[in-house]
């Protein structure tokens, strides 16, 4: 029997870009397409329902909450494989095939890297900033993680049946951080990473993250790579039980 492969589009106030993305999204790769909408007040789950979607709609949670309840709808549906897909597009959903591809011959976790060509990035609109920030996170997360991806901190992943189980869905953050939690909880399982090259588009309109918000994440994911640090010693912590 072929794997059922499930698209999960996180949305939060992502109506004006659901039209543009389903239609960018590669056809017959998925078989299914679910929304997991984060408490939108801008229509959004109405808007996806008019597009032909099923939709879930949940209290607000933040990023993490909805992707662990996205997982929980996904394996409900009977998904082998899950694509996460941001709701405002931003990432390139060309991609998806090759992230399948992967998954089928073996990998657990898939990471959709934009520095695969390192002045990409800088092309396609990111700033200075986000620029150096993730080059030297990905810089230590590489060698604590001891993994050789060129990028940690990305939008685009896509998830086997096996790493969602036996990574959970009542551990982690509910905010950010769990994007940077699930590779970490991934790696200390000894879970297989592979990485495939995605292109994200900064020039348009998109809902990433607030450079506010992205110092504080920063600073978490050191306290976070310090507790795989502990648990590999054997002192584990909850995200490492």
């Amino acid at each position: 029997m072929a794997n059922k492969a499930i698209g999960i589009i996180l949305t939060y106030n992502c109506a004006p870009f659901l039209p543009g993305l389903l239609t960018r999204i590669p056809k017959g790769v998925l078989n299914e397409i679910i929304v997991v909408d984060d408490a939108s007040v801008d229509h959004t789950a109405n808007v996806a329902e008019g597009l032909g979607l099923a939709v879930f709609a949940h209290e607000h949670l933040g990023y993490g909450g909805n992707l662990k309840y996205g997982f929980t709808r996904a394996l409900e549906r009977g998904a082998d494989y899950m694509v996460e897909i941001h709701g405002d597009g931003q990432f390139d959903p060309s991609v998806i095939p090759a992230a399948l591809e992967k998954l089928s011959r073996g990998c657990d976790f898939v990471i959709g890297s934009r520095f695969t060509n390192m002045l990409q990035p800088l092309r396609d609109g990111m700033s200075k900033a986000r620029y150096f920030a993730n080059i030297g996170l990905s810089f230590f997360d590489r060698i604590i993680l001891g993994l050789p991806l060129t990028e940690f901190h990305t939008g685009f992943r896509a998830y086997s049946k096996k790493l969602v189980g036996a990574i959970g869905t009542d551990k982690g953050a509910n905010d950010y951080l769990y994007s940077f939690e699930i590779i970490v909880m991934a790696r200390y399982r000894n879970l297989r990473f592979c990485e495939i090259p995605v292109r994200a588009n900064y020039k348009g309109a998109h809902t990433s993250i607030s450079i506010r918000k992205s110092a504080v994440y920063s600073f978490q994911t050191f306290w976070v790579l310090f507790l795989y640090l502990l648990a590999r010693l054997g002192l584990k912590t909850r995200l490492f039980r």
